[in-house]
């Protein structure tokens, strides 16, 4: 079913758009939500934020000449309706499909995303930079940063933000307020003192004022008057003092779903000669969409769904999700330590932290958009006796490095770090990608670091982890489903830098790191079936190795090929280093380190994502015999030990 959108339907670009007259962009704007939503049902995808930002969407690009001034979306969830109106319509239905759009903004996708979006509270600072950039090229052009109040509660916003005063009017940051956690209820009054404090007439009132009080007036009554001036317009606005001392000029709260309120305020903004200006704007993430509005999360991320009734398509689970499998074993730990906390950075649903919220909401911390503080936070429990696991997503703890490396590694203190979302993630490609936290975390004295290849094994790992009390410690493990297999009632405290052998062969060692170990397995199979016995091993850690096990399947077996869901300089440049510095390739011994490829993997189902990676059973298949110079797909290789 195709909803009818005769005015959409005349524009493909904003210029488009700008022809029309300001009364018909409620009717394009409603055939607009309505397009993302029938366009998101066939996808999946981030909804909620989009729905929210619609009119605010029509609003910016018909008042602002985009693409010469410069639109920046905050994370880019909300950035659908954006796609359709800047000439992507007409592969909106391949959104976060291979080969189809990003779910994000993105530059080299359209002149309309000038900067990639993905991680939170980036736009500030980008933004000013693209205002700072034509101030010193002396060419017009305005940068507009959209951030929501949840990416505000990051440090890195308030850092731009105390920067951007050399900015002048070339900086708008409109603050899309879609909890109304900082604002009241806004209304008539509101949209009209709104009005008055962005005009130009206001506006130039104001500084010739503040210029007469600077020139004039003694320091006792200078400071009555900028205290006077305050007052008034936190009166009028119900706040923007903080905004303001930052060098603002605070405009707000307006309603973001009436354009007879945007409108006039946004062309107020464009036009004023001071700067920088922040807007504060309202609205109600799934807006105009009953289900949304109706849903706890606003359907905040979707899979394919059905129109009319909202009813999501979803299949049934083959098996538990890591991020559940991990709050449920955190819980059963935290029954019989009372020292076990729980910190996540705004993501507790997906780390499966909300979980044990429930079970133990003294014990759980949801800090928001703030992993630095996150992690330090993880730190200070440490050192005062508690036990703290820091359940943040692979790439959203790239965030807080600086804070891993000094604030836990060097002090050695027992954080336990949970990292979801390790390896590739499918529809959010390279965004989201765990590619690099073994690399990451494996290169720092004092830290172990482990890898579940199932649920079971993560269950064992959460439990390890409990009671591991020498230094930083952390477990990874991907999203989605495990892989089914059951989980013993009883845990088993693993042996720090320890693996097992899954299989026994005497040819071809292949030294597993993560979920790769199924498709081990099945190469395994093959291999044997070609006449190479092989044998597989769940290494289980990264670091410390298993020096032992590694030493005796390469004294024992021909070909060695370690397989791993990370980045150059993992799991495999470890052992590789270890048995070079060993010497245990001075006698022939053939070594493969088979990792995830020098290159930002775009979106696409997780399965053809490692096939493309070269990660999969054929592909180790291949790398063995490549190895071996094998190239009879039946014979045994010449002096092969079979």
């Amino acid at each position: 079913m195709t909803a009818e959108t005769p005015l959409l339907d005349t524009v493909n670009i904003p210029a488009d758009l700008r022809r029309l007259a300001p009364d018909q962009l409620r009717q394009l704007a409603d055939e607009l939500r309505t397009e993302m939503i029938h366009a998101v049902s066939q996808t999946g995808g981030h909804l909620g934020a989009g729905l929210g930002v619609v009119e605010l969407t029509v609003a910016l690009h018909y008042v602002f000449n985009t693409p010469d001034d410069k639109l920046i979306w905050d994370v880019g969830h909300q950035a659908y309706p954006h796609k359709i109106i800047t000439g992507r319509r007409d592969r909106i239905r391949t959104l976060r499909q291979g080969g189809g759009l990003s779910g994000f903004t993105k530059r080299t996708e359209s002149e309309y995303d000038p900067f990639g979006a993905t991680h939170s509270s980036t736009s500030i600072s980008a933004a000013l930079g693209f205002a700072i950039a034509n101030k010193l090229k002396n060419q017009p052009g305005k940068a507009i940063a959209v951030i929501g109040d949840g990416s505000m509660s990051a440090g890195m916003a308030y850092e731009a933000m105390n920067n951007a005063r050399e900015a002048g009017n070339r900086l708008v940051v409109i603050l899309n307020d879609n909890d109304m956690s900082i604002a009241p209820p806004v209304g008539a009054l509101s949209a009209y003192l709104s009005r008055l404090l962005s005009s130009r007439q206001f506006l130039e009132l104001r500084e010739a004022l503040k210029q007469i009080t600077n020139k004039v007036l003694p320091p006792p009554l200078k400071k009555a008057a900028a205290r006077a001036d305050e007052y008034a317009r936190g009166f009028a606005q119900g706040g923007g003092t903080l905004f303001e001392e930052l060098g603002f000029y605070y405009v707000g709260p307006i309603d973001g779903h009436n354009l007879d309120h945007l409108l006039p305020v946004l062309e107020n903004v464009r036009d004023a000669a001071e700067g920088p200006m922040l807007i504060h704007v309202v609205t109600q993430k799934g807006k105009g969409y009953a289900p949304a509005e109706a849903a706890a999360d606003k359907y905040h991320g979707v899979v394919k769904f059905d129109v009319v009734s909202g009813t999501q398509h979803k299949a049934a689970p083959k098996a538990p999700q890591y991020q559940n499998v991990f709050g449920d074993y955190l819980i059963k730990e935290a029954q019989r330590d009372e020292s076990i906390v729980a910190i996540t950075a705004a993501m507790p649903t997906g780390t499966g932290v909300d979980r044990f919220a429930k079970a133990f909401p003294e014990r759980s911390f949801d800090v928001g958009i703030a992993e630095q503080h996150a992690v330090t936070f993880a730190a200070g429990l440490a050192a005062q006796g508690m036990r703290p696991f820091c359940a943040i997503y692979s790439t959203f703890l790239q965030r807080a490095y600086d804070q891993v490396v000094h604030d836990v590694a060097i002090q050695n203190l027992p954080v336990r770090f949970a990292i979801d979302r390790a390896g590739l993630v499918g529809a959010d490609g390279c965004t989201h990608a765990g590619a690099f936290d073994v690399t990451y975390l494996a290169t720092l004295p004092n830290f172990v670091v482990m890898a579940a290849a199932d649920e079971a094994e993560l269950a064992d790992m959460v439990h390890t982890c409990a009671l591991y009390d020498d230094g930083p410690i952390a477990v990874r493990y991907p999203r989605g489903e495990g892989t089914g297999v059951a989980i013993p009632e009883t845990r088993t405290r693993l042996e720090i830098g320890k693996g097992r052998i899954v299989r026994e062969g005497k040819t071809v060692a292949i030294l597993s790191l993560g979920t790769r170990l199924a498709d081990a397995l099945k190469a395994a199979d093959e291999l044997d079936a070609k006449g190479l016995s092989t044998t597989v091993a769940d290494m289980r850690f990264a670091k410390p190795l298993d020096h032992d096990l590694i030493r005796k399947l390469a004294a024992t077996h021909e070909v060695l090929v370690t397989i791993e869901e990370n980045s150059i300089g993992g799991f495999g440049a470890h052992v590789l280093t270890w048995a070079t510095d060993e010497g245990l390739l001075d006698a022939g011994l053939k070594m493969r380190t088979m990792r995830l490829p020098d290159i930002f993997q775009d979106h696409e189902t997780p399965a053809k994502q490692y096939a493309e990676a070269g990660l999969d059973a054929p592909a180790i298949v291949a790398t063995v015999l490549e190895a071996l110079r094998h190239n009879s797909v039946n014979a045994v290789v010449e002096g092969a030990r079979a």
